[in-house]
């Protein structure tokens, strides 16, 4: 079989009508209230980055909403909370600082984009600001905004994500405790890791990152 596969951008643009209009003047170089507004909505977001060599990695984050803050037009910033210590998005943020955003907010199908330069920061001061449960933050996370800009609607749209009725019921959904002890060959059952990890939940939800205990 012949594969046909697409090699430079000019073969690209042969299958794409150029982008015009709103989707590129929507581009902003920083920060409004606009944006200001949608942060301080969004419990959710996710954070992509990739090392030096191009691998990529996507993080889910959350928290309540307006965890990430606004700190003046050019900067967002957000505390670490407590996770499994892989710390894949952080290393690659050391080795490539470029990080790209897409914020979410429940019910909305559209999403917010900030791409920027991040920098770990364990400043007391932005500690205390980002406080976790009354605990100053050990590391916070400082992005400079390079561009941001609203998303449209069609993928959430297509995807049904906030409509219930597309949702799939409770005993069909993947067992994520299942597919743990597969991937990781723990040799007990199901329920025993899907207990572990609630325990863990309920004992670190809202920790900061970096502590030891």
């Amino acid at each position: 079989m012949t594969r046909m596969t697409i090699e430079s951008v000019g073969d690209l643009r042969q299958f794409y009508r150029p982008a015009a209009g709103g989707a590129v003047t929507k581009v902003i170089g920083a920060l409004d209230e606009h944006c200001r507004d949608f942060l301080a909505k969004s419990p959710f977001f996710v954070l992509s980055t990739a090392d030096r060599d191009g691998r990529c990695d996507g993080s889910p984050k959350g928290g309540a909403p307006g965890f990430v803050e606004m700190l003046d037009e050019h900067h967002v910033g957000w505390a670490d909370y407590s996770g499994n210590n892989r710390l894949d998005s952080f290393e690659n943020v050391v080795d490539n600082a470029r990080v790209a955003l897409l914020f979410l907010i429940p019910g909305l199908n559209e999403t917010l984009r900030i791409n920027g330069v991040a920098q770990l920061s364990t400043d007391p001061d932005l500690g205390e600001r980002f406080a976790v449960g009354g605990r100053p933050a050990k590391v916070v996370v400082v992005v400079a905004v390079e561009e941001a800009y609203v998303h449209c609607a069609k993928a959430l749209r297509r995807g049904a994500l906030w409509e219930a009725e597309s949702w799939i019921d409770a005993v069909d959904r993947p067992n994520a405790a299942a597919m743990i002890k597969d991937h990781a060959a723990i040799d007990v059952p199901a329920e025993v890791v899907e207990k572990a990890l609630e325990r863990d939940l309920v004992a670190t939800l809202w920790k900061p990152g970096g502590e030891s205990t």
